[in-house]
C-alpha cells in the first residue's frame, strides 16, 4: 500500500521551487534542477558532442594560460569552485597550482553531491599534495562563508555558468560571492561570448539530441522524486536564440493538451498543446557587459584570455 503524502510533507528538497515554477503564468523551472545523478551524467556527454563548443574552447584557453593565471591570481593559494560538477576542466589549473606550491586545499561546491563524489573520486590519488573536501550546496541561493576556509583564496566560476543567472540576480549573486571572500581574493570567472547565431543554435540542438534528453531529464527527476507522470514524449525540446535580450533559450513545449499529476504536491498541472515550459537561459556577453557585471558587483576586473576565435573569455577579477 502506498502511503498518501499532502503538500504538508514535501520529502525532496526540490519540491516547493517545483510547486512555485508549475503554477506560475508562463511555466518555468530553475536550471539547477537538471543536475540529478542522471542529468549530470548527460550534461558530460553534451560536453562531447562536435556542436558544443564552450566547454573544449574554455579547456583549450586553461591549457595555454594556466601559468599566467595562476601567477596573475597570486602565491598559496585556497582553491574554491563554485558549480564544480565533476571538475575535469579544473585539473588543469590543479595540476599548474601544484607546480608554484608544494601543498593545495580544494573546496568544490555544488548542489550535485553525486557530481562531487565523481569529481573526488577522480582527483582523489592523482595529484601529490592535494586535499578535496567537497561542499554539497545550492550556492545560489545560500553562500558558503568562504572567509572561514584558511588561506588566501582564488574561487572559480567557470563553464560560462553566469550567463544562466538572470542580469540583476547574476550582479546580485556575484556581490553575495563578494561579500563572502577577503580583501586580496581572487575570482576567476567564465563567459561565454555573443557570436553567431548559427553556432549558438546548434550547440544547444545537437543532431544527437543529447541536449533534448538532458533538458526533458528535469520532468524525469519530478517523475522519479515526487512521483509526477510526466509523460517525456508529449514535450519537444526548443531552443533558439533571443536576440535581443542576447540569450539562448531552453523551453520544453506541450505537443499535446494534456493534465500531469504530481503526488507529492497533491496537483494535478494543465498544458496547453503548444504550451511551453522555460528551464534555461544563457546569456551571452561581450566585452563591456563582463566590464559593466563586474564593475557593479564591486569587483574589480585585472585580466582575460580567450581563444584565437573570441568565442570564450575567462576573466580573473579582484575583491
Amino acid at each position: 500500500m502506498t502511503a498518501f503524502k499532502g503538500p504538508g510533507f514535501l520529502a525532496s528538497p526540490i519540491a516547493e521551487v517545483v510547486r512555485e515554477g508549475l503554477s506560475a503564468h508562463p511555466k518555468h523551472l530553475p536550471p539547477k534542477l537538471f543536475y540529478d545523478a542522471q542529468g549530470s551524467r548527460l550534461f558530460e556527454l553534451i560536453t562531447e558532442t562536435p556542436e558544443y563548443y564552450p566547454t573544449r574552447t574554455e579547456r583549450g584557453i586553461l591549457e595555454q594560460n594556466a601559468p599566467a593565471i595562476v601567477a596573475q591570481a597570486g602565491a598559496n593559494l585556497t582553491l574554491v569552485e563554485m558549480g564544480a560538477g565533476s571538475a575535469s576542466k579544473t585539473r588543469v589549473l590543479i595540476a599548474a597550482l601544484l607546480r608554484r606550491q608544494l601543498r593545495l586545499a580544494f573546496y568544490p561546491v555544488d548542489v550535485s553531491s553525486s557530481a562531487l563524489r565523481q569529481a573526488v573520486s577522480s582527483l582523489n590519488g592523482d595529484f601529490q599534495g592535494l586535499q578535496v573536501s567537497p561542499i554539497v550546496a545550492d550556492y545560489s541561493q545560500h553562500m558558503p562563508q568562504l572567509q572561514a576556509l584558511p588561506g588566501r583564496k582564488l574561487v572559480l566560476f567557470i563553464g560560462s555558468t553566469i550567463g544562466n543567472f538572470e542580469p540583476g540576480e547574476a550582479r546580485d549573486f556575484l556581490k553575495r560571492l563578494h561579500r563572502s571572500l577577503s580583501p586580496g581574493d581572487a575570482l576567476l570567472l567564465g563567459f561565454d561570448m555573443r557570436k553567431d547565431p548559427g553556432i549558438l543554435h546548434a550547440a544547444y540542438n545537437d543532431q544527437q539530441g543529447v541536449t533534448a534528453r538532458f533538458n526533458k531529464n528535469v520532468l524525469g527527476r519530478i517523475n522519479r522524486e515526487l512521483g509526477g507522470r510526466f509523460d517525456l514524449s508529449n514535450f519537444d525540446h526548443v531552443s533558439f536564440w533571443n536576440a535581443r535580450k542576447s540569450r539562448i533559450e531552453m523551453h520544453l513545449q506541450s505537443t499535446v493538451d494534456q493534465a500531469v499529476w504530481v503526488q507529492d504536491l497533491a496537483r494535478c498541472f494543465y498544458f496547453s498543446r503548444g504550451e511551453r515550459l522555460h528551464t534555461e537561459n544563457s546569456y551571452k556577453f561581450s566585452a563591456a557587459t563582463i566590464a559593466s557585471l563586474l564593475r557593479r558587483a564591486g569587483l574589480r576586473l585585472e585580466k582575460t584570455w580567450m581563444d584565437p576565435q573570441e568565442w570564450f573569455s575567462v576573466a580573473l577579477a579582484r575583491v
